[in-house]
C-alpha cells in the first residue's frame, strides 16, 4: 500500500473507530478490554501518532463485536456500518421495474441528499417525465404500476427541490432528438404529448439550475449504459428489469470517472441545453405546420 493511501486508510479507520467506541457506551479502556486487544494499540491507532495499521485479528475483533465489516473500518466500502443489519455486499442484484424497485430508488435519493447524484438515463430523466410519457412507457403493463412510476417520478422530483440537492445529468443528443421527432421507440406518442414533455423539461431546467445540470453528449463519440451514482453511497446500473448495485468505493469510483469522462466529451453544456430543446419544440410546430 502506497504512503499517502496508508494515511488516508488510517484517517479513516480513525474517524469510525472513534464512532463505534462512542456508540457503545464504553471508555477506551473499557472498549479495549471487552474485545480482549491490546489497549496501548488502540490508543496509538486513535491519536493518529503513526499511520501503522492494527493486526488483522484486531479489525476482525473489533468488527466482529461491532457487527460491522472489515471493509467499511478501513473505508474500502460506504456498506456494512453502524446500524447496519446485514454486511451488505461489494456487488447486489436488485429487481427493477415494480414498486419494490421505485421504493429502493427513493430511498437511495433520500439517503444521498448532500452528495452530488450523477445519473445517465435510459431515455430521458425520470424526474423529468410528464404522467402521459410515463404511462406510454409502462402501457404494455398493470395501471399500478404505471402509478407507481409516477409517484416515483414525483418523489424524485420533490429530492432534487430541496436546497442541499446536487444532480448532474449527461445523456446523448441523439435520445432528446430522437424523443422530440417521434423517432424509433417513441413513435406512437402523440406529438402534442412529446410537445407538452418538452416545455415540461424547460421549465423544470430553468427551475431547478445550478442545483440540477443536464450535459449532452454525442453518441457517435462515447457510449454508456444507464448509471446512477449515489455520491459516496453506492452506484447502480441498470441492466433491464434488474440493477446491478456496487457498494466498493473502488467500483464506486470507477463509475464516477466514466461519468466524469463523459462530462468533458459534452458537446452541451447545461446552460445551453433549454435552447436545444426550444430548437427541437420549433422544429416540431415547422413539421405540424407544412402537414396543414
Amino acid at each position: 500500500m502506497r504512503t499517502a493511501d496508508r494515511v488516508e486508510t488510517v484517517r479513516i479507520l480513525r474517524e469510525r473507530l472513534t464512532e463505534i467506541i462512542a456508540r457503545s457506551g464504553l471508555s477506551r479502556s473499557g472498549f479495549a478490554e471487552r474485545l480482549g486487544i491490546d489497549r496501548s494499540t488502540l490508543s496509538q491507532v486513535l491519536a493518529g501518532s503513526d499511520d501503522r495499521l492494527p493486526r488483522a485479528e484486531t479489525l476482525a475483533a473489533i468488527a466482529r463485536d461491532r457487527k460491522v465489516s472489515v471493509d467499511w473500518l478501513l473505508g474500502l466500502t460506504q456498506q456494512g456500518g453502524v446500524g447496519t443489519d446485514l454486511l451488505t455486499q461489494p456487488l447486489e442484484m436488485e429487481p427493477g421495474g415494480s414498486s419494490p424497485a421505485d421504493a429502493r430508488l427513493t430511498r437511495w435519493h433520500n439517503e444521498a441528499a448532500g452528495y452530488k447524484i450523477r445519473y445517465i438515463p435510459s431515455t430521458l430523466p425520470d424526474l423529468f417525465k410528464t404522467e402521459a410519457v410515463i404511462r406510454y412507457e409502462y402501457r404494455t403493463l398493470t395501471e399500478p404500476v404505471s402509478a407507481s412510476r409516477i409517484e416515483a417520478a414525483t418523489a424524485r422530483l420533490e429530492v432534487q427541490r430541496r436546497p442541499e440537492s446536487d444532480m448532474e445529468v449527461c445523456s446523448t443528443i441523439q435520445a432528446i432528438e430522437g424523443f422530440a421527432r417521434g423517432e424509433g421507440y417513441w413513435s406512437d406518442l402523440p406529438v402534442a404529448q412529446r410537445s407538452e414533455q418538452l416545455h415540461h423539461m424547460i421549465a423544470l431546467m430553468d427551475e431547478l439550475y445550478p442545483t440540477f445540470r443536464w450535459f449532452l453528449y454525442d453518441a457517435r463519440d462515447r457510449y454508456s449504459v444507464p448509471i446512477t451514482v449515489f455520491g459516496p453511497l453506492r452506484a447502480t446500473i441498470y441492466i433491464g428489469q434488474m440493477y446491478m448495485v456496487f457498494n466498493s468505493t473502488e467500483h464506486i469510483r470507477a463509475l464516477t470517472a466514466h461519468f466524469d469522462e463523459l462530462i468533458r466529451a459534452a458537446k452541451v453544456q447545461p446552460p445551453d441545453v433549454p435552447s436545444v430543446v426550444r430548437r427541437l419544440l420549433d422544429e416540431i410546430d415547422d413539421t405540424e405546420a407544412k402537414r396543414g
